[in-house]
């Protein structure tokens, strides 16, 4: 295989890796039919892992160049930190929808047993059971529903979504009669099939409303049965609402406004953690170009400490210099080329750290690690900084800062939230109301005991059609009210968690204010530590410019052996040390014009980054960005 085949295949299987690990972070929803589709699991994809293609597409020739936006670009696309970071708004998404759904709901319907239930009056056990007479042994479970109270105490948010609950059963079961006088059999053998199905609601405003619906079917081998078998439907709705602790909508979906304000904080979270990204990748790389002019100064004075060691040497061969002249040349190159050992050290170090920015794998990555990050992007302090007012700058921090906006956010989720601890002081009230409808119908038998003849009422003969007749005609009505009333004595726990709440938004409040107060110092120290890097780098410049001509005027002076060497040198010292404080100075303006842009709040603006980019983790192509 050709060394280009070899290329053209890694570049297409990186390119194919690219496209499996951009692929969205999205949690997928199920595609189903709407009936099973609640019941399927979401499909969240696997993390990405493959530096974006741009990284590859930068190195030419073993070198990485960088403008100061490719800088950017490749950080947001590839930072783990900012990768973790895209996940927190589908978090909070989630959570949002995890809060409309309420709380979980005590009393939901339970899985009890309804092996052989019949109804009351259906058969012998349900005379029985009707009559107050409990027979050892029995397992009939006569009127066992599960669903006519439910207990809600406190001001938990209910289950708004609806539950929907169908209970099937058919049973076969033999009982030993040892009172044979109502049954005339020894072992009363009933076949049951029994149907419930029961429909619940939570409502925001603080209670439950239960629609339930069962069918009991007997046949069982009693001779002294007026009806067998039997058919006895019922159906009842029942509301229970909370009117002190738990009532309320504010107070029931505090959860709800509480995860929609968190949605909106965490995009501001996500927003402030690329500003300060963009602010780090920033001040590195323009470090780092700083280191790259400093090591070319170093190495230009180490380049002629070697020259002027050459002509001192050559003036000690002719013997116009002494030997300790050329001793003190030599210590100036050893001093300088500890100097270029010392800048190239530094530059490696802001490179590594650079690296570790820009790559998933940080230095490890195979096209990172033996690459050099050239920057292509310079330094340039504009002629004047045009700033605006400091009032006019504050106002632009509080407006455009997304830590500030986040705050505030965090402040009146914490109120929204004590709506709930405040609920918790009252006593607790709940009312309940249960409403039923009953039938019974069945095939009508003769029974003779004793010489006396018995029939059903013909009421009740007939099938299902019957029973549900007498269910809808209300004939068997059943309406049942209750209250239910408590509260704690003292109640110094709801107390004291409702104090602790409004003692903790205190304290939040005075911090927040507390850092409102602060924008306006950290703007005006943003204007006085960049008007310093402005006048603390017009001086270093002046200084080198004059440090350069003494050097050159002393190497004249030299050269007509009106100086010495030790003169050259300190002259060259001097030299160097006004070169490195003109790159520093350059690099202090850098770092004060990208702080005060984030004090302002502008940094996203100022480098023309997209959220909606940085969310996707594809940014644009190139946009120059402004230093």
């Amino acid at each position: 295989m050709t060394p280009r085949k070899s290329i053209a295949i890694g570049l297409c299987l990186a390119s194919l890796t690219w496209a499996q690990d951009t692929a969205t972070i999205e949690p997928a929803r199920p595609q189903a039919p709407v009936i099973i589709r609640p019941y399927l699991p979401v499909t969240v994809p696997p993390v990405r892992l493959a530096n974006s293609p741009r990284l590859q597409e930068l190195v030419r020739a073993g070198t990485l160049y960088l403008t100061a936006q490719d800088a950017i670009a490749l950080a947001l696309e590839n930072n783990i930190d900012i990768e973790v970071s895209r996940y927190n708004p589908f978090i909070s998404a989630w959570q949002l929808e995890r809060s409309q759904a309420g709380g979980a709901l005590p009393g939901v319907p339970s899985s009890a047993s309804q092996a052989g239930s019949v109804a009351t009056g259906q058969g012998v056990a349900g005379s029985q059971a009707a009559a107050g007479v409990s027979v050892p042994g029995a397992s009939s479970n006569v009127n066992k529903n599960s669903n006519a109270t439910i207990s809600q105490i406190g001001p938990v948010t209910q289950n708004l979504d609806p539950i929907l609950q169908e209970t099937d059963t058919f049973s076969h079961t033999s009982t030993p009669q040892p009172d044979s006088l109502q049954s005339q059999v020894l072992s009363l053998v009933q076949n049951t099939r029994g149907y419930t199905g029961t429909y619940q609601q939570g409502l925001l405003s603080g209670g439950i409303a239960t629609v339930s619906y069962s069918e009991h079917y007997l046949n069982e081998n009693a001779p002294t049965d007026v009806l067998n078998p039997t058919v006895a439907p019922s159906v009842s709705v029942s509301i229970q609402h909370n009117f002190l602790q738990g009532f309320g909508v504010a107070a029931n979906a505090r959860t709800i406004t509480v995860s929609r304000m968190n949605l909106n904080t965490t995009e501001l979270n996500f927003k402030n953690q690329v500003a300060g990204m963009v602010s780090q990748v920033l001040n590195l790389y323009y470090n780092l170009a700083g280191d790259y002019e400093d090591l070319r100064a170093k190495r230009s004075a180490s380049e002629t400490a070697q020259t002027f060691l050459r002509d001192v040497n050559r003036q000690v061969e002719i013997g116009s210099s002494a030997p300790s002249d050329a001793i003190a040349a030599q210590v100036t190159v050893a001093t300088s080329a500890q100097a270029v050992v010392d800048s190239e050290t530094a530059l490696a170090q802001q490179e590594l750290s650079l690296k570790n920015l820009i790559s998933r794998t940080g230095a490890a990555d195979p096209v990172l690690a033996n690459v050099r990050i050239v920057p292509i992007d310079s330094i340039e302090i504009p002629a004047n900084d045009d700033l605006p007012s400091v009032s006019q700058m504050v106002q632009q921090a509080l407006a455009n800062r997304a830590d500030l906006a986040a705050e505030l956010a965090g402040e009146k989720a914490n109120e929204v939230s004590a709506l709930g601890t405040k609920n918790g002081i009252l006593p607790t009230l709940q009312g309940v109301g249960v409403e039923s409808q009953a039938g019974l119908a069945g095939a009508p038998k003769t029974v003779m005991i004793d010489g006396f003849t018995e029939q059903s009422s013909p009421k009740f003969r007939g099938g299902m059609g019957d029973a549900l007749s007498q269910v809808f005609q209300r004939d068997f009505a059943t309406e049942i009210a209750a209250v239910f009333y408590q509260e704690p004595i003292r109640n110094r726990q709801a107390q004291a968690d409702y104090a602790i709440d409004l003692l903790t938004i205190r304290q939040t409040q005075l911090g927040n204010r507390k850092d409102l107060n602060q924008v306006e110092v950290d703007v005006r120290n943003g204007v006085v530590s960049l008007q310093q890097a402005r006048a603390r780098y017009d001086a270093a410049l002046k200084n080198r410019v004059l440090q350069q001509s003494l050097f050159e005027a002393e190497q004249k002076r030299f050269g007509l052996g009106a100086s010495t060497p030790y003169d050259v040198a300190i002259q060259q010292r001097d030299l160097v040390s006004a070169q490195s404080s003109a790159v520093a100075a350059l690099v202090a303006y850098s770092t004060a014009r990208v702080a005060l842009d984030q004090t302002l709040g502008a940094t996203l603006e100022r480098n023309h980054i997209s959220m909606q980019a940085v969310k996707n983790g594809r940014l644009p192509a190139n946009v120059p960005a402004r230093p």
